[in-house]
């Protein structure tokens, strides 16, 4: 039973932590969007958030994807009166996406995604080796 527990604690951590890669590169990929319309606002970062939830079936606490939340950071403003999303004083609103605090978000994910991803390699194996042990 502790194996089935660890293993799918550990599956809870990598769809949570999929989700939030998704989220991020959704991010990175608008970083650079303007709105659709003159005067417009363009796309708003979404913060992932996590929910913990207690199995009962497993007795063990799993995390998940809460919901997303809106960045309610201002917009980076630039003066461009050429450009087609432009207000009527030139300005143009562009996303409140910070790449770089998407990057380190995105590796901090990753990691985390890849450490969920070692305790059911090593789960695996103990199970592999018990049933060896339990053959014999």
């Amino acid at each position: 039973m502790d194996f089935l527990r660890s293993l799918s604690i550990a599956a809870s951590g990598l769809k949570a932590q999929a989700g939030r890669i998704r989220i991020i590169s959704e991010n990175i990929a608008n970083a650079d969007s303007t709105a659709l319309k003159p005067g417009g606002e363009p796309y708003r970062r979404k913060i992932p958030t996590f929910d913990h939830r207690f199995e009962r079936e497993l007795d063990a606490q799993t995390v998940a994807m809460g919901r997303v939340r809106r960045d309610p950071k201002p917009f980076e403003v630039k003066h461009e009166p050429g450009h087609p999303a432009a207000d009527r004083n030139g300005d143009v609103k562009y996303p409140n996406v910070n790449p770089l605090i998407e990057q380190m978000d995105m590796r901090e994910a990753q990691r985390s995604y890849e450490a969920n991803l070692n305790v059911i390699s090593s789960t695996r194996r103990m199970l592999a080796k018990t049933l060896e042990i339990l053959r014999a």
